[in-house]
Parts: structure tokens; sequence; C-alpha cells
């Protein structure tokens, strides 16, 4: 068995790279190639801690194995680490025995963030200027670093609900050369697109705070409950998702078909685009939205980039199991 400690991820998977294996993952699971696990989240009734299993098989990239973790509110605070802990598990599809162990923190912002960018590349107006960030917290930046490469932006706009947050957003801005403004949720109107990423379970973003032609790529609600966008957003909007089943289940999707503003068969997989079996934006004028629940084939996509890198640079640990 290989190990990448986690300590070598960010010297080994870049942004581009983590776009690449994701991009791909979605054209194969739109194409049947490659399928998602039943998702296990469960709350262990131990520092307030949501823990669980996402995994899958992708057949084209010959790639199994399953993310073990979750969120730890308390880790923060009381052990000074980070509140999202994970690590994935690979297989050798053709025996079953245990390929690799990667540590997946930092892949897992990474490959969320490309999840978004692909979004953007695929789905957002060719002239979008205005990047709009609703959420600062700490996976707000790796999201709007992946964002502001897939267009020629030219100023970014932020809310958050404790605005003492968006001075890390600001710097990202920064880095990028580019002007941030601080901004109510009603300035959203200006964004071209508008990257949501918190951990809400009540709506921020209205459909009144959204113009004709924005992209939205909601990345925060992977959980039965949470909400970061109205319900009547989704029914306005053109609706494409990372896989469907999660979506409507626990993704912003949940609450529109609850609602019945929507049904299942407005959700469209964002790898039908990249596969060209959909034609994604149809005018300048059409709002699209991206609801990205995160699945168990993202984190598998990276992790499997990711030891191919390790083994190329002599990085990767080999044990015996």
């Amino acid at each position: 068995m290989l190990i990448v400690p986690e300590r070598e991820i960010g010297a080994l998977m870049t942004r581009a790279s983590a776009f690449e294996a994701v991009e791909k993952v979605f054209a194969a699971m739109a194409s049947g190639e490659a399928y998602n696990f039943p998702v296990i989240r469960e709350a262990i009734g131990h520092e307030d801690a949501l823990y669980g299993f996402k995994g899958g098989f992708d057949r084209a990239g010959l790639t199994l194995g399953l993310k073990a973790g979750g969120y730890w509110p308390n880790n923060l605070e009381k052990f000074r680490v980070i509140n999202h802990q994970s690590t994935v598990f690979l297989f050798d599809p053709d025996t079953g025995k245990v390929a690799a162990m990667v540590g997946g923190n930092l892949l897992t912002a990474l490959r969320t963030a490309a999840a978004s960018s692909v979004s953007i590349a695929h789905l957002a107006r060719r002239d979008a200027k205005v990047m709009g960030m609703v959420g600062a917290g700490h996976q707000a930046t790796f999201q709007l670093r992946a964002a502001l490469e897939q267009r020629p932006f030219e100023k970014v706009i932020g809310w958050n609900l404790h605005p003492e947050m968006l001075p890390n957003i600001e710097t990202v801005a920064d880095e990028a050369g580019l002007p941030f403004e601080a901004v109510a949720l009603e300035g959203m109107r200006e964004a071209d697109v508008i990257v949501s990423i918190t951990s809400s379970f009540a709506p921020s973003l209205m459909a009144a705070h959204v113009s004709p032609g924005t992209h939205l790529a909601c990345m925060g609600t992977d959980t039965r409950g949470k909400q970061e966008v109205e319900a009547a957003l989704l029914a306005v909007a053109t609706v494409f998702t990372d896989e469907v089943a999660q979506s409507v289940s626990i993704g912003e999707a949940q609450h529109a078909v609850a609602e019945g503003l929507i049904s299942e068969s407005d959700v469209h997989q964002i790898g039908a685009v990249i596969n060209g079996s959909h034609p994604g934006r149809r005018s300048d004028e059409e709002i699209t939205l991206f609801d990205g629940t995160g699945v168990g084939l993202q984190d598998l996509a990276v992790a499997a980039a990711v030891v191919d890198l390790a083994v190329e640079k002599g990085i990767a640990i080999e044990v015996d199991v």
C-alpha cells in the first residue's frame, strides 16, 4: 500500500490538476462509466461531530475507493486542527486489495473548488467581469482562487454574515490584482458569477439578488436541511449538479423540489454539458445554477491523481498490509 501524507499534498496537487480530474470524472458519471455509492453521514454523539463515508467506482479511470471523515466543530478551538477531517482510501479494482491511503483535508478543499470552477468554465457567460462571493470562510479562499482562473474578471464583490471575515477573500482579490468591494446581498445584482459557500440552514441569497445572465455555483449545501439560496431562485434558473440524486435529497434542489417549484427531471448533470449531450447555457439572459453537493468520485479522482504524482516524485511511502 502507498501512503501520501497530508503534509505532502500542497506540493503535489495543483488547481489545474484538480480541475482536470474533476472534469473527467463528471463526464464519466454522465456517460454512465462511473457511479457513486450511497452516502453514509451520521452524528456520532461525541464532540458534536458528523462522520461518514463517500465512495464509488470509475470504470473509465479504474478508480475504486472511499473517503472517510467529517466535521468536528470544536477542533479549531480545542485542538488547533481544522474542523473538517478526512482520509481517502483507494483499492485495486481487479483484486480488491487496498492500494493507497491519502490525506484528504486539502484535497477536499481543492476538489470542491475545482467543481465550482468546472461549472464556471462550462456555464458562465464568456464576458463575465464581476465575481461575487457569498461566504468568506476557509473554503471561500479556495473557491475564489479557482474561480478567478476561469474568466477575465475585473472586480470581486463579497458578502458574509460576519463581515469581519471578508478580509479572507479580499486578500485573494488583492493577490489577483483585482479591486474588492464588500456589498449588501442586494449588491450581488452586479455579479456575473456568484459562488455561495456557507454552512447555512436558512437562505441568504434571494432571487431578487440575482440578475439575468448570472451563473451561480452553490457549494455549501450537502446535508438535509441546509440551504444557501431561496428555492424560488432554482425555479427561474437552469439547474445543473454533480449528481441528481444527491441534489434533490441533500443539495439546494431539495427545497425547490419539496415546494413543488421544480422536479427531479429539471436538474441536469454538469457532466452532460462537458460531454456535449446537454447544450448548457442557451442565452446571455439565462440564469444557470450549479448545485455542488460533493460526490465521492471527486475525492477518488483527485486522490488517484496525487498518488501518481507522489510516485513520480518519489514521495509516496510504501508499506505492507
